[in-house]
């Protein structure tokens, strides 16, 4: 990711809690397979559960995540996992990447440009968008009947129920997986596989027209709120937030 100085959010802090209020990221692999079918680089949306005991402080997290074994992707990481020992969870040797991005992005036409578009024409489109981008060291969970993997899975898809039904939904009656039969919720299990990333590197952006003068920032913000969408008022506000702060 380019993190050019005016764009980057420096603080740790801040954007473990962007991964926390967007938690759906894209995981990407370069994986070998004997399955020519199957391509090197592999890519998969997966809702994360991220562990971070101390949230205010510049510590890296840990992601939990899971994706079902008819997955191309699984089906990798079953294969590479073959080499280990029975009934023990698998350390990839290579490095993965996660991309998380904010709900909202959009196309900044040069009309915004109240100032520079009139005095000097000297603008050009753009798109405006918040990301943050993790590496780290993933560790798979592949072997069904293995306890490790029970256990792991079995918090895993509580965790990730609960943080969805409560701070996503915010249903005052969250559902709960013990709302399903037990049956089911084995059958289903047996159908996943677990991921965990130990996050060796996380950094981000919010590209929110920093780059422009004052002006042009607040003719973007009143273009953006202009549109009257929830996409418009959620970039404008967040350009004049990220323009503040230059």
């Amino acid at each position: 990711m380019y993190l050019r100085a005016v764009h980057a959010e420096p603080s740790i802090s801040a954007l473990k809690a962007f991964l926390a209020t967007n938690p759906l990221g894209l995981l990407t692999t370069a994986l070998t397979s004997s399955d020519p079918t199957i391509h090197f680089l592999q890519t998969s949306h997966i809702p994360w559960v991220l562990d971070d005991p101390n949230p205010s402080d510049s510590s890296l997290p840990t992601l939990r995540g899971h994706i079902a074994r008819q997955n191309p992707h699984a089906k990798v990481f079953i294969e590479h996992a073959a080499s280990a020992s029975p009934n023990t969870p698998f350390t990839l040797s290579q490095e993965v990447m996660v991309l998380f991005n904010a709900p909202h992005h959009s196309y900044v036409t040069p009309k915004f440009y109240t100032k520079s578009k009139p005095e000097s024409g000297k603008v050009v489109p753009t798109w405006n968008y918040a990301s943050a981008q993790v590496y780290g060291t993933a560790t798979v969970y592949t072997d069904s009947k293995a306890e490790s993997t029970i256990k792991f899975l079995d918090k895993q898809i509580r965790d990730l129920s609960n943080k969805a039904e409560t701070e996503v939904m915010a249903h005052e009656k969250p559902w709960k997986v013990e709302d399903a039969p037990e049956r089911y919720i084995e059958l289903l299990r047996k159908n996943i596989i677990g991921i965990e990333i130990k996050v060796t590197s996380l950094g981000g952006k919010y590209k929110m027209s920093q780059e422009m003068g004052e002006e042009d920032r607040e003719g973007v913000a009143q273009g953006f709120e202009g549109m009257q969408t929830e996409t418009g008022d959620w970039i404008a506000k967040t350009v004049r937030e990220r323009g503040s702060r230059k």
